[in-house]
């Protein structure tokens, strides 16, 4: 009977164990995406208003650089687009697949940040 159990039950603990790596791949590679978003834009908005056109390298190279610090073996092939959606806002978009534990499962996290341009203005200025 024991052999029973043991037999019937062995398969049921091995996909929650490998269901608990998943979860935790898919939340650790979406806070990688987060934060190399976050971290795009926080350059983003503060080089926008000083460089017109050169924010946008700028910006990529800190995703980047984010991505391949925290996790380039986790979040692979990232697609970054650099958003501009209004005049005075900039922003990152990340979308990148994961690596997956089961066979078949094809997963991807998505990550966005947008804020205003700083701008920066002498005293006496308005």
């Amino acid at each position: 009977m024991t052999a029973i159990e043991f037999v019937l039950l062995t398969p049921v603990l091995f996909f929650m164990i490998f269901a608990t790596v998943q979860f935790g791949l898919y939340f650790f590679a979406d806070h990688v995406a987060q934060a190399a978003a976050q971290a795009g834009a926080r350059k983003a908005r503060a080089t926008a208003d000083a460089q017109p056109g050169g924010w946008r390298g700028e910006a990529q190279d800190v995703v980047d650089s984010y991505i391949r610090q925290l996790g380039p073996q986790l979040v692979l092939s990232p697609d970054v687009k650099l958003l501009q959606p209004e005049q005075d806002t900039v922003g990152v978009e990340i979308t990148a697949r994961i690596p997956t534990v089961f066979p078949g499962l094809d997963l991807t996290v998505h990550a966005q940040s947008v804020g205003p341009v700083e701008r920066f203005v002498q005293e006496g200025e308005n």
